[in-house]
This record gives structure tokens, sequence and C-alpha cells, in this order.
């Protein structure tokens, strides 16, 4: 079994990502991977860290995720027909990507992430949203847009709510149903992350104890099970404090973590 004060670390992960996630409605993942990151490679860990914390990261939203989508769908606010339409793009593209990120080294990968979560939280910083200019493409270009988000969440662990819900709100969907039909999208995408990064680690040595490919059960397990208590706590304080004041905090966190990350890469 892992070292108690690894379990300790992955309890505060999850304490953490699971209130995030609930106080402003953002998948943990940007969260989870730079902090699982950390915690690997302070317990000694630094093979393969990158793509085991996105593999993990994509394994614990596949429970997260499922709980917001019933949620959202009991309040009729998904759109299935655009689910329907960028699902499977989505899916192919993650599958896709995680194959790629198993040839790609750790360092590599850590440099994608910490450019990703710079632009997340300037984007947050700065309230920055596209406006409503146009109406949802055809097949073929939901097709693309999909398989490209699907890509991108699949090289940092995410389930790609902050690249589809400004596409859809510039493209005429209410706020709220581009919330809902995105937790939609992020399950499909989340399972085949996941499924992705086991294929890609499956043959790889030098990975921790416990570890099914590029996914670490007992972050797995401690984190699905800590966010999903902690979650719902955020979520009720959400509704007492300034949305754009918690945002502009989250964006601080984003920054704080990718610049340690960074830090690590240049040193």
């Amino acid at each position: 079994m892992p070292e108690l004060s690894i379990l300790l670390g992955l309890m505060a992960i999850g304490a953490v990502a699971g209130f995030l996630a609930g106080l402003l409605g953002v998948g943990g993942g940007l969260i989870i991977v730079p902090a699982l990151v950390w915690m690997l490679e302070a317990s000694g860990l630094h093979d393969h860290v990158q793509h085991i914390a996105l593999g993990t990261s994509l394994a614990v939203m596949v429970f997260t995720s499922f709980a917001s989508v019933r949620a959202h769908h009991r309040h009729g606010a998904v759109d299935w027909s655009i689910v329907r339409r960028m699902a499977p793009a989505m899916v192919l593209g993650t599958l896709l990507g995680s194959q790629i990120a198993g040839f790609i080294p750790s360092r590599d990968l850590k440099w994608f992430f910490v450019f990703y979560a710079y632009l997340i939280a300037v984007q947050m910083l700065l309230n920055l949203k596209p406006k409503p200019e146009r109406d949802l493409p055809g097949a073929v270009g939901l097709w693309s847009i999909g398989g490209v988000i699907g890509v991108i969440s699949s090289f940092v662990g995410i389930g790609g709510g902050s690249m589809s819900v400004p596409f859809m709100s510039w493209c005429n969907v209410a706020m709220q149903r581009a919330i809902a039909t995105s937790a939609a999208l992020g399950w499909p995408i989340a399972l085949s992350g996941a499924i992705g990064y086991v294929i890609a680690g499956w043959s790889q040595a030098n990975l921790p104890e416990y570890s099914v490919g590029f996914v670490y059960l007992p972050a797995l397990l401690t984190l699905c099970i800590v966010t999903t208590v902690v979650a719902p706590i955020g979520a009720k304080i959400a509704h007492a404090l300034p949305v754009s004041q918690l945002k502009k905090a989250f964006a601080g966190i984003l920054i704080v973590m990718a610049s340690e990350m960074l830090w690590g890469l240049l040193r």
C-alpha cells in the first residue's frame, strides 16, 4: 500500500479540487494534474510523472463528471443533439491524443500544460468571453472542433469545458445550456482519455506500484471519494460568494501552480 504521507497528500489534493469544482463549476483536472505531479516527484518518482497525472486525472473525471451529467439532465439543461454530434469526434480525438502523448517526453507535456494553465488563468482574470455571433456549424465543423477539443483535453487531463463552453456560447447557445452540455461532453472525453492512457502506459517500465498503465489506482480511489464528498460543500458556498472574485482566486491558484511547474522546467 502507498505510504500514509502519500495518502494524506492525495486527500488534500482531492479536497481542494473538489471544493473548487463545486465552487466554480470547473473540472478538477487543472488542479489535480500539477498537484499530483508535485506529489509524485516529492515521493521520489521521476519517470512518466506527467503521463500518470494526466491519465489519473481523466480517470477521476469518469466518476465525478457522471454525477454532474445526471444532475444537469434531471433539470433538462443538456442539449443532447449537440452531444450526439460532437461526442464521437471528441472520443476519437482523445484516444488519438492519449496515444500520441505516450510518445511525448514528460517534460514536453509539462510545457504544454503550463501554457494552457496560463491561458485559462488570463481568460478568467480578464473575464474574456466570446460574443454570440453565429449559429452552430454543420456536421463537419462540429466534428473538427470536437476532435481538436478531444486532443487538447488528453494533453492537459481535463474534460474540455474550458474550450467547449466558450465555443457553444460563441454559437449562441445559452450559457446554462452550454455548461450542462459541456458536462455531458466531458464524460466521454474522460472515459476515452482514461482508456487511452491505460493502453499507452500498459507496457511501460518504472511505473509506481498499483498502476494500470498510466492510471495510478490509489490516487484514483482516494480522489474520487474525497472530491465527491467535498464538491457539494463548495457548491453550497458558491451561492453566498461573488463569482467574479472566486474566478480571480482560482486564476491566482492556477498561476501559482503553473509557475511552480515552470520553475521546475527551467531549473
